[in-house]
């Protein structure tokens, strides 16, 4: 049975890059224009992850979507179904990952990448940025933020989806997370995460890709980073807000 609203929680696996986001709705096509799709290649394997855009050569996304050096990442930007071409998609090579240099891959502290494009996006009806918070700016609890991805709409089917999906999501107390070893947020830290997702609000299926933008108030406040294995909300989301000085300061040298 449906109850009211609609809640999204993460399922992350480490070292493979790939969130699932539960709860939603497809998207209006081109409505987020910031949205970017990440091609991801390995040595072995092709996988996914998603960011957003915020200068013409820089996107945002989680560290843990990048590998060893032997990894290539590809951003589509202006695309609602990544499965063919769309006259409004821009296609641009990565020409550097930048992860935050505290990244640690077993707590997914600092979970924060930039991407440096080896071109500039052309802005557009289809493409354009997504600002950023100011470094001192939190979001209260209750607050409603919205998430957006491509990937599996159930559970239940393998197969991905091929357009962008969004759904509705409640930034929580941060107690909603509790760190301790018996808990599923073992290590969440309330400076540099979010916990996000009422696990009261009702649910139907839908899966996007680690890296994408919590958006609260048309502003990029966290970013999809890891959550309880058996995929029961809340989530936990980079808090961007922690990292606004290392982000100017880094796109400034760039």
């Amino acid at each position: 049975t449906m109850t009211r609203g609609v809640v999204v929680f993460t399922l992350c696996w480490i070292g493979l890059g790939v969130c699932e986001i539960i709860g939603g709705h497809e998207a209006e096509p081109h409505s987020r224009p910031y949205m970017a799709y990440l091609r991801v290649r390995r040595t072995k394997k092709l996988s996914k992850c998603a960011g957003f855009l915020v200068k013409p050569n820089i996107v945002l996304t989680a560290a843990h979507c990048q590998g060893d050096f032997q990894r290539i990442i590809t951003v589509v930007l202006g695309a609602h179904n990544v499965s063919q071409w769309e006259p409004s998609q821009q296609v641009i090579p990565v020409q550097r990952q930048i992860p935050h240099p505290q990244y640690n891959d077993t707590p997914k502290n600092n979970d924060i990448m930039i991407l440096q494009l080896q071109g500039k996006a052309q802005r557009n009806r289809y493409v354009d940025f997504i600002k950023l918070p100011s470094a001192k700016q939190r979001v209260r609890p209750k607050t409603k933020c919205s998430v957006a991805g491509w990937g599996r709409t159930s559970l239940e089917k393998k197969q991905m989806s091929d357009t962008l999906w969004e759904a509705d999501v409640a930034v929580m107390e941060d107690a909603g997370c509790p760190r301790n070893q018996d808990e599923p947020y073992p290590y969440y830290d309330a400076t540099t995460m979010m916990c996000v997702g009422d696990p009261d609000e009702g649910s139907s299926s839908f899966k996007g890709d680690s890296g994408g933008p919590l958006v609260c108030g048309k502003k990029a406040q966290g970013i999809v980073s890891w959550g309880p294995e058996d995929g029961t909300p809340p989530a936990v989301y980079t808090r961007v807000t922690a990292f606004i000085p290392w982000i100017q300061k880094t796109m400034k040298d760039l």
